[in-house]
């Protein structure tokens, strides 16, 4: 969302027009007692779960249910925490949301500490969803800050040798996947060759006419929930990007059944 203050009329627009029942946000650049939570509770979404950062990082879950404690990434994952992770169990779906280290300029772990602390943030969260049960229903959300495919950038050959396509960083983010069995939702149901993109700079006057984007924010499945995902459901809203002073981030959606999804509801 790149700042929530600034940006939650935005956000009450995207809930209006899309509704939906949980909504993950990265970026929200404020601490939690200056989140706007008066504004969600009006959009319909009072659960929130926040774990914010003054100025800088800072992610949100907010949903139409409640929110529960789930088991949660650890903390030292997340360097106890500054910002990047927030987890809550909703419905018996427990959500991840993550803001992941970019990982700054140079894709070098001696001479970028920025890099070294991206890389080493997949390690660690790779090694822990090893001892998990994969067949517990857990959504991964967020800006994991890579993008895996040779469609998923503009350019591929040119993307290689840039910070978030690097051979290195693919082979990092396929081994947290292959970790935890995830079902990389929106690829799974666009496949390639079509391009997908979540991010334009805000560099360009025209996104769409520069065209250099990067799906570097993902939606994925634990085996456990992946049946649930509604065919077709999975999308990125690349049209909210149009919006006036927009986030440089598109949202990603998908629905889920939630019969299949074993979901606990309240009998309504």
């Amino acid at each position: 969302i790149n700042s929530v203050r600034l940006r939650v009329d935005q956000v009450a627009r995207f809930v209006a027009e899309y509704a939906p029942d949980v909504l993950c946000l990265q970026e929200i650049k404020c601490t939690e007692d200056q989140f706007p939570r008066e504004a969600f509770e009006q959009m319909g979404l009072p659960y929130l779960k926040i774990r914010g950062q003054k100025g800088w990082h800072g992610v949100a879950i907010a949903s139409k249910l409640p929110i529960l404690d789930g088991e949660g990434p650890a903390l030292d994952v997340c360097r106890e925490g500054h910002g990047r992770c927030v987890s809550g169990l909703i419905s018996g779906v427990e959500v991840q949301n993550f803001y992941i280290p970019a990982g700054g300029d140079i894709p070098d772990r001696k001479l970028n500490p920025k890099f070294d602390h991206k890389m080493d943030f997949y390690e660690r969260l790779t090694a822990e969803m090893k001892t998990r049960d994969q067949q517990r229903p857990l959504v991964l959300a967020g800006d994991f800050n890579i993008a895996p495919g040779d469609n998923d950038v503009f350019n591929h050959k040119f993307m290689l040798k840039v910070v978030s396509h690097t051979p290195g960083e693919i082979e990092t983010l396929r081994r947290l996947q292959d970790a935890g069995g995830f079902a990389d939702v929106v690829r799974d149901q666009i496949p390639d060759p079509v391009k997908l993109a979540s991010w334009w700079s805000y560099r360009a006057k025209d996104f769409r006419v520069s065209n250099r984007g990067l799906r570097l924010d993902h939606l994925w499945t634990s085996p456990g929930l992946t049946p649930a995902v509604v065919k077709g459901s999975a999308r990125i809203l690349d049209t909210v990007r149009e919006w006036e002073r927009p986030s440089d981030h598109a949202p990603v959606v998908m629905d889920l059944d939630g019969k299949l999804a074993g979901v606990v509801t309240d009998g309504d």
